[in-house]
């Protein structure tokens, strides 16, 4: 009776396939060629090395070793590994922190000009990235540039500096300026998570002499917590696989003396434009470091995942709504 079950259940499962399977073909189709196509086929270039008119030779984990032992190219990446988290947590500490802050303040009652200040926001997010570091290249240009005509006219020239020029300010400055143009993206997404909580637990500690602050601590950033996972596993993939932001506001040799180099530029040096002074693209240990890249990213999003999968374990019972 029990195998009987089994195969029934199969047999209905196995029916209702037809229905669904059509519609997930095509993305698969996509997703394979185009996604994981290119990522397995980009690990099996880091075991061979590319040879005359296209061929290539099988070198086992020499990439990985010439990457690793190599001096030079060692110090490029653990260089450009630094710069990439240093990156990210500016990112994490300005943009996701005001993106909450604005999501907070936009959900006010009674703000006037809501969704004016929600258009403002999120309007640098859709500009293209070279056009925004392109512009802000010449804010920051330490002659004539519009930041310190500012604060020359306020009598303040003495903080003007060429922070793009200085290696201890230019990483600083272009992580500033990437976080900037995209805040808006997770003040959409705490915005649509604020809204997602029910009304009925704020006026409960309201009546109960619960502060905003108070409120917040111990309503909104609970209910938040799946949000805050998807925009810091979204920041930290995004932030690893940056390379505009540099480009654009530096170049891809990571000026001034690879202080702005991240994972991004250090790949494309490597692997398509070629290292200085040689210049010869090298394929084979590009794609060791865009698997080694992969590594760090897919071990980072499932601690991430983790985390947020038992912090809203955790959080569910006190504020889920009923179905």
């Amino acid at each position: 009776m029990i195998d009987f079950n089994i195969r029934s259940r199969g047999k209905a499962l196995l029916g209702e396939a037809p229905r669904w399977a059509p519609y997930l073909i095509p993305a698969l189709v996509l997703y394979s060629t185009f996604m994981a196509f290119p990522l397995f086929d980009s690990v099996r270039l880091s075991f061979f090395r590319a040879g005359a008119v296209g061929s290539r030779e099988f070198i086992g984990f020499d990439n990985y070793v010439r990457l690793f032992a190599v001096k030079e190219n060692a110090l490029r990446y653990w260089s450009a590994f630094a710069n990439t988290w240093y990156f990210f947590f500016v990112h994490m500490a300005v943009q996701n922190v005001l993106g909450i802050l604005f999501a907070v303040l936009l959900m006010e009652k009674g703000l006037r000009g809501a969704s004016f200040y929600r258009t403002v926001i999120f309007i640098p997010a859709t500009l293209a990235v070279l056009v925004v570091g392109y512009l802000w290249k010449l804010i920051l240009n330490p002659q004539w540039g519009a930041l310190t005509l500012f604060l020359k006219g306020v009598s303040l020239d003495f903080l003007a500096e060429p922070w793009l020029g200085e290696p201890k300010y230019a990483l600083t400055a272009v992580s500033l300026v990437s976080a900037w143009q995209w805040v808006g993206m997770p003040t959409m997404m705490f915005l649509a998570g604020i809204q997602n909580i029910p009304d009925d637990m704020y006026e409960s500690a309201e009546i109960a002499g619960a502060s905003k602050l108070q409120s917040f601590r111990y309503i909104t950033l609970p209910m938040l917590r799946p949000v805050l996972g998807i925009v810091a596993i979204l920041t930290f993939v995004g932030n690893f696989n940056a390379f505009d932001a540099v480009f654009a506001m530096e170049n891809v040799n990571g000026a001034p003396l690879y202080s702005t180099d991240i994972m991004g530029t250090f790949f494309y040096r490597v692997g398509i434009a070629g290292q200085h002074p040689v210049s010869i693209p090298d394929p084979g240990m590009g794609a060791a470091v865009a698997t080694t890249t992969f590594a760090v990213l897919a071990l980072g999003a499932a601690l991430i995942l983790k985390a947020t999968r038992e912090d809203t374990a955790g959080a569910e019972p006190a504020g889920r709504k009923p179905k």
